[in-house]
């Protein structure tokens, strides 16, 4: 596949998790502005622990399936470079981020995903579409251990990239994973 089938096909996978924060965002608000980075980080660990849990166990009892889990991920992500980004809502008002700027922050955190996927696919020639989804999850675990650390240490890091870019490449796994279960099932 070429380049352009990835961006239609990152595109595509961004625009079930965008459809799905707004409809969550009408039910409950920009309530997750209060959360700090650190709760959205624990956020996204609980979503990728079940992932390899349910890839591990191969059953689920509670009737979902590893895909909500990882636009969960997406979302939680998106949600934490917007923290990155403007701070987090200090929970005096009700809702400190109207519903049209909210959605502008998500679209230039999943533009600047868009835009790092694919001078990093260029770079590795596509190799994440020989890349098992399995992997996908435990790679996403372990940019989590990462950000956790880079949190205890309050982004005093000698050589790390930081937060901001660990999330980026946490969205960018989930978007692969998403495009292999959704995308490419829909082609078939």
């Amino acid at each position: 596949m070429d380049t352009l089938n990835t961006s239609q096909e990152f595109e595509q996978v961004m625009n079930i998790c965008r459809e799905l924060f707004i409809k969550k965002m009408h039910d409950y608000g920009t309530a997750w502005r209060i959360l700090r980075t650190t709760s959205l980080t624990d956020q996204i660990y609980i979503k990728a622990n079940r992932i390899r849990s349910l890839q591990t166990k191969g059953v689920t009892k509670v009737g979902e399936g590893i895909v909500p889990e990882f636009i969960g991920i997406i979302n939680y992500a998106i949600m934490g470079l917007i923290q990155l980004e403007i701070g987090v809502a200090d929970g005096t008002e009700e809702q400190d981020l109207h519903d049209e700027r909210a959605e502008a922050l998500y679209d230039k955190q999943a533009k600047m995903a868009l835009e790092l996927m694919l001078r990093k696919n260029h770079d590795y020639d596509e190799a994440w579409r020989a890349m098992r989804v399995s992997s996908y999850a435990d790679l996403i675990l372990m940019k989590i251990f990462r950000t956790k650390q880079i949190e205890d240490l309050e982004g005093e890091t000698l050589v790390s990239e930081g937060i901001a870019a660990n999330y980026l490449d946490i969205l960018n796994y989930s978007a692969f994973a998403l495009i292999k279960l959704v995308v490419e099932k829909q082609q078939d």
